[in-house]
């Protein structure tokens, strides 16, 4: 096995990380995905792009509560569930790590300062309020 087959099944691995964060995949799976044995895998994986299959996988599936914290009133332990993690407290201490937080502060932090304004408020006041051409009154015509 050459040196790019290698490469194209570490992406393929890689890949299905990317894709399948949420699902409650292992390394083993990783390295099922890369049709290599898991510590051949671990090794490459490592080699190629800097950190274990696991650091990367963990690594995803922060980012991905991050934003989800970002942007929805999910509870912690909702999140942590729908990112592919099983235990609120190994998340909390994985995400504080990672972040230099606990998830409730990042959240504070990015929390928008106002409420969102409704569209039908935005469109009903973001109306013209003078009228661009003169309507003749009392004019019959029609």
């Amino acid at each position: 096995m050459g040196f790019p087959s290698i490469t194209r099944h570490l992406l393929r691995a890689k890949d299905l990380a990317d894709a399948r964060y949420a699902e409650p995949l292992t390394v083993a799976d990783l390295a099922e995905a890369a049709a290599l044995s898991r510590s051949y895998f671990c090794e490459r994986f490592r080699e190629a792009f800097g950190e274990s299959p696991h650091a990367y996988l963990l690594t995803r599936r922060l980012e991905r509560a991050a934003a989800l914290l970002r942007t929805t009133e999910r509870s912690v332990a909702e999140i942590c569930h729908a990112v592919g993690l099983t235990s609120v407290g190994s998340f909390t201490s994985s995400f504080t790590r990672t972040y230099g937080r606990s998830p409730t502060a990042y959240r504070r932090e990015f929390r928008p300062s106002a409420a969102p304004v409704p569209g039908c408020v935005q469109r009903a006041y973001g109306r013209p309020r003078l009228r661009t051409f003169r309507e003749e009154a009392g004019t019959g015509d029609g």
